[in-house]
């Protein structure tokens, strides 16, 4: 570990921890058989007990370490006392011992925005399909997404009780990813993926519009991000305003740390300060290479019904 390791790193050692323990209480409660399913806005917009208590868990462990950071998390609760047991206080070891990049080393807590998704994919984890589900623990400052954390609680999870379950996996902006290994698409396949369950007609047209050779219809934004890390996919295309910024904090800044780009259908870039809007009104364009072909096959259609910002 550094003497005196930057606050960065810090935070990204205590959200590592904090995913985790998250990841741990999203499979409790799953084994539990008491999902205690409300929904939000309708059948596709679901919350879980699990959502629930973990998104206590990571934002009262991190609030409790770094009172001067901002977070905002996906899920409306109630002020309440967080249960001891809730609390993460451990850090992880590995990131406190890298070197933090130069242009972050003097950050201070209260310039950087915490975006939580405590569990990314809840749709799919109320149905059981368990690989789309993740944990989003975002890092942002002067409106960048700099640094995140992505837990995959059930990685794994097909390969029985004999395999270990969940992974985690980190990346800032100037490190790298760690975690996780990137692979490109074989060849020059054009392999999009893209909602599962909030698809529509403009969503469509802008998948067909890129050509691709074979589309993939999965849930969760990070469970896509992953995909295209590690060369499952090659364009994650969501021309919907359905996606917010605890989607895509996390997912963009560890896209961003390998090479990779994720804007708006405009090709433009998302802002992470604490005072913006929650929704990615203007969809989701993510990709490992090529970024520009993707934004230069989006139809005109798709960029009117898409307000920017």
């Amino acid at each position: 570990m550094s003497a005196h390791p930057a606050v960065l790193m810090r935070l990204v050692a205590s959200a590592y921890a904090a995913a985790e323990k998250a990841g741990a209480i999203v499979r409790r409660v799953l084994h539990s058989g008491e999902l205690g399913i409300v929904e939000k806005t309708g059948a596709n917009d679901l919350q879980t007990l699990a959502d629930r208590l973990a998104q206590q868990s990571i934002c009262a462990s991190l609030s409790k370490r770094f009172p001067k950071i901002t977070i905002i998390g996906e899920e409306e609760l109630t002020a309440e006392e967080v249960r001891e047991d809730l609390i993460e206080s451990g850090q992880a070891e590995a990131v406190l011992q890298m070197g933090c990049p130069a242009e972050y080393k003097d950050l201070k807590e209260e310039e950087l925005v915490v975006w939580v998704d405590p569990l990314d994919g809840t749709k799919e984890y109320t149905e059981g399909l368990l690989d789309n589900v993740t944990v989003l623990i975002g890092i942002a400052h002067g409106g960048k997404a700099i640094a995140g954390v992505i837990n995959q609680p059930f990685y794994n999870y097909q390969l029985g009780s004999s395999a270990d379950l969940g992974r985690s996996m980190w990346g800032m902006l100037g490190l790298g990813a760690f975690g996780v290994e990137l692979q490109d698409v074989p060849g020059d396949r054009r392999i999009v993926t893209t909602t599962r369950s909030h698809s529509n007609k403009v969503v469509t047209d802008c998948v067909d519009a890129m050509e691709p050779h074979e589309v993939i219809r999965v849930g969760g934004a990070g469970n896509k991000i992953i995909q295209l890390i590690e060369g499952k996919a090659s364009a994650y295309v969501f021309a919907s305003p359905g996606c917010k910024k605890w989607d895509t904090c996390a997912t963009e800044a560890i896209l961003h740390a390998v090479g990779g780009k994720l804007t708006d259908m405009h090709g433009n870039a998302y802002c992470y300060d604490a005072n913006v809007q929650h929704m990615n009104s203007a969809g989701v364009l993510a990709t490992l290479r090529n970024h520009h072909y993707y934004v230069s096959r989006v139809p005109q259609s798709v960029l009117q019904a898409l307000k920017t910002g």
